[in-house]
C-alpha cells in the first residue's frame, strides 16, 4: 500500500502517529519560512506543514505546484490554538511533513480548483477529468454511489433479482427515436439501442422470475430539450402477482428509506391524485405541491361575454378559461407583468389577462384591469369569490385550447412560486394515478400516453368502443414538480394486447413483425405483472440540489448530444464503412 490513510479521514485520535498520504496538491502557501501544502484526495483535504529543518524535503516542497501528485509521510499533530478549520473534516489537525515524493508533475490547470471560478460549462466538460477533481463535483458522484447502494440493498432485501438485459436489440416504438447500430454480419440490417428494457423485463416475468431489477442504461435519440441526455440511467423494476397498490407501496418504501439513509429526511405522506385533478388544479401531470397556488376554472362565467378572447375558448369543448390567484400580487409593477406575459408566450399563450384587486368592498371601482369592462359585475363577483380573492391580490387568466392554458398557467404557477418565495415545505411527494390510456393529436390520431403495453382499467370490448375516455392502470411518482418515476400494470392477456395495437393502428402483419415474440409469450401462461422505472439522474439531481442532470453524471453529453472531451461522435474510415455496407450521403463537416 502506498498510503496508510485518506486525507479526509485524519482526526485528533491519530495524534503523534506517523502516516502516509497520497493525493494532489490543492494549494500551496508560504508563511514566514514555513510551507503549507493542502493535499487533496477522494475523501477530502489535509494540511501538511514543511519546516526548513528538514532541508531536502523543504526544498522539494518549495518546488511543488498545484495539481502535482505527491506522496507525503509525516506525523499527525493537533493544530495550534486559533488555527483550527471547522470547514474541513481534518481541520483540527495537521501533518508535520518528513518525506515528500513527487509522483507526477502537472501543468497549470485550465481553471483553478482551489477556489470556485465560473469558467463556463464548455471548458468544464472539455476538461471533465479535472472538473471532477473539484470537491463539490466529487461529492455529487459519491452521493450518487450511496444512492444506488441504498436502492440495491432495499431491492435485494425484498427478494428482487438483478438481471441484465441486452443493449443490442431491435427497434420498438417507444416514443423517441432509436439509436441504430449497423450489423456487419447481416448486411443492410440494424440493431437498436434500448430506450428502456421494457419488453425484456416483461418476458422475465413470463419466465417466472417474479421480482426483477436493474440499474439500466437507456438511450434516446431525441431533440434535446432543457435537461435530457441521449443516454441516461434508470432504476428498472418489474414484479409479478402484485397490483398497483402493492407496487406503489413497495417503491414508496424504497424512496422513503433512501431519503432517510442519504439525507436523514422523513418524507411525509404520498397523496394520490388523479391525472384529471392534477391537470385541472395545477395544469401539470407532475404538480409541485410545495407551491400553494391553484388554477380555477371560470369558463361558465365567461361563455356569454362579448370579449371573444374569453367567450371563444369558454364555448369550445376543447377550450379552457382558468384563473390563477396570487396572494399579495397587486403590488407587482407593470414591467413584471409584461415579463410574465412573455414567459407564458413560450407555452403558446397569446397573452396574459389580469385583474388587480385593490379594494373588493368598492366593487368594480376597487379593481384595476384592462378586462373588467368586458365582464358583467355579477359574473365578476362569482369569479372573485371562486378564486378566494382578497385585497392586494392579482388574478391572472388564461384562455385558449385546454392544453395551452394548462401548460402556460401551470408553468407560470411554478415561476411565481419561486419568484415570490411561496414554497411551503422542502419536499412534497405524491402519486399521480388514473392516466388516460391514449392521447389524441390534432389530426385525431391516438397514441399511447405511457406505452402500448400498459393495461387499461376496462375490458377489451369497452376499450374498443370508447378508447378516447379509457383510463389506464398507470402511476407516476412525483417529487417537487419532477417526475421521479413512472410505471403501470402491464397487459398479460393476448386479446387485450392485440386490442391496444389495433386502436393504435398497428395491423396484424406489423404486430407479428415487431412484437411477434411478445404475442407468442403471452400465449404460454403470462402472470399478471407490473413495474416502474425511476430516472436515477433526476433523483440524484434532486437529492444533491444540483441545477442540472449534467452535474450528477460523470461524463455527460452537451445540449447537442456530443462529448466535447472525447470529441464523440466521430468519423469512421472508409474501410470500416465498407465492411458495414454503408455509404454516406453527406460527408461530415470537420469542426
Amino acid at each position: 500500500m502506498m498510503r496508510t490513510h485518506y486525507c479526509g479521514q485524519l482526526n485528533p485520535s491519530l495524534a503523534d502517529q506517523e502516516i502516509t498520504l497520497c493525493g494532489w496538491v490543492h494549494r500551496r502557501r508560504d508563511h514566514g519560512g514555513v510551507i503549507f501544502l493542502d493535499i487533496r484526495d477522494r475523501e477530502g483535504l489535509a494540511q501538511v506543514v514543511f519546516d526548513p529543518d528538514r532541508e531536502e524535503t523543504f526544498n522539494k516542497a518549495d518546488r511543488v505546484r498545484s495539481e502535482f501528485v505527491v506522496k507525503v509521510t509525516g506525523k499527525v499533530r493537533p493544530r495550534p490554538e486559533g488555527a483550527v478549520n471547522p470547514n474541513m473534516a481534518s481541520g483540527a489537525i495537521e501533518v508535520l511533513g518528513y518525506e515528500l515524493e513527487v509522483l507526477s508533475q502537472a501543468e497549470t490547470p485550465p481553471f483553478p480548483l482551489d477556489e470556485y471560478s465560473d469558467v463556463g460549462e464548455e471548458t468544464r466538460l472539455r476538461y471533465r477529468f479535472i472538473d471532477l477533481r473539484r470537491p463539490e463535483m466529487a461529492a455529487k458522484l459519491k452521493l450518487r454511489s450511496k444512492i444506488t447502494s441504498s436502492v440495491r440493498r432495499f431491492l435485494d432485501d425484498n427478494d428482487f433479482l438483478d438481471v441484465e438485459t441486452p443493449i443490442l436489440t431491435r427497434a420498438t416504438p417507444e416514443g423517441a427515436r432509436d439509436y441504430l447500430v449497423p450489423s456487419r454480419t447481416h448486411p443492410g440490417t440494424f440493431f437498436a439501442l434500448p430506450q428502456s428494457p421494457q419488453l425484456f423485463k416483461q418476458l422475465l416475468m413470463i419466465s417466472g422470475f417474479d421480482r426483477y431489477y436493474q440499474i439500466a442504461k437507456c438511450f434516446r435519440d431525441e431533440d434535446l430539450r432543457a435537461d435530457r441526455q441521449p443516454e441516461f440511467t434508470q432504476i428498472d423494476i418489474e414484479t409479478s402477482f402484485m397490483d398497483e397498490q402493492d407496487i406503489m407501496g413497495l417503491t414508496e418504501g424504497m424512496i422513503r428509506q433512501l431519503f432517510k439513509e442519504v439525507l436523514d429526511v422523513e418524507l411525509g405522506d404520498f397523496p394520490r391524485m388523479p391525472f384529471s385533478e392534477a391537470m385541472q388544479r395545477y395544469g401539470s401531470d407532475k404538480p409541485d405541491l410545495r407551491i400553494p397556488l391553484e388554477l380555477v376554472d371560470v369558463e361558465d362565467q365567461l361563455a356569454d361575454v362579448e370579449f371573444k378572447v374569453f367567450s371563444g375558448p369558454a364555448k369550445d369543448p376543447k377550450g379552457r378559461v382558468a384563473a390563477l390567484r396570487v396572494p399579495g400580487g397587486a403590488s407587482m409593477p407593470r414591467k413584471q407583468i409584461d415579463d410574465y406575459t412573455k414567459y407564458v408566450g413560450i407555452y403558446g399563450a397569446k397573452g396574459l389577462a389580469y385583474i388587480k384587486v385593490n379594494e373588493r368592498a368598492k366593487g368594480v371601482e376597487g379593481l384595476q384591469s384592462p378586462i373588467v369592462k368586458f365582464i358583467p359585475e355579477d359574473n365578476l363577483q362569482v369569479i372573485l369569490d371562486r378564486v378566494g380573492a382578497e385585497d392586494g391580490d392579482i388574478i391572472f387568466f388564461g384562455a385558449d385550447k385546454a392544453r395551452i392554458v394548462s401548460e402556460a398557467l401551470g408553468a407560470l404557477r411554478i415561476k411565481l412560486g419561486h419568484d415570490l418565495e411561496l414554497l411551503t415545505c422542502e419536499w412534497a411527494p405524491l402519486w399521480v394515478v388514473d392516466f388516460p390510456m391514449f392521447e389524441e393529436d390534432d389530426e385525431g390520431r391516438l397514441s399511447a400516453l405511457h406505452h402500448p403495453f400498459t393495461a387499461p382499467q376496462c375490458s377489451p370490448e369497452d376499450l374498443k368502443s370508447n378508447p378516447a375516455t379509457a383510463l389506464s392502470r398507470a402511476y407516476d411518482m412525483v417529487l417537487n414538480g419532477t417526475e421521479l418515476g413512472g410505471g403501470s400494470i402491464r397487459i398479460h392477456r393476448r386479446d387485450m394486447q392485440q386490442a391496444v395495437f389495433e386502436i393504435l393502428g398497428i395491423g396484424a402483419e406489423e404486430q407479428q413483425e415487431k412484437f411477434g415474440f411478445l404475442l407468442d409469450a403471452l400465449k404460454y401462461g403470462a402472470p399478471p405483472h407490473g413495474g416502474l422505472a425511476f430516472g436515477l439522474d433526476r433523483l440524484v439531481m434532486l437529492i444533491t440540489g444540483a441545477s442540472s442532470i449534467r452535474e450528477v453524471i460523470a461524463f455527460p453529453k452537451t445540449q447537442s448530444a456530443a462529448c466535447v472531451m472525447t470529441q464523440a461522435p466521430g468519423t469512421v474510415d472508409a474501410k470500416a464503412l465498407r465492411e458495414l455496407n454503408i455509404r454516406l450521403r453527406e460527408q461530415p463537416k470537420v469542426e
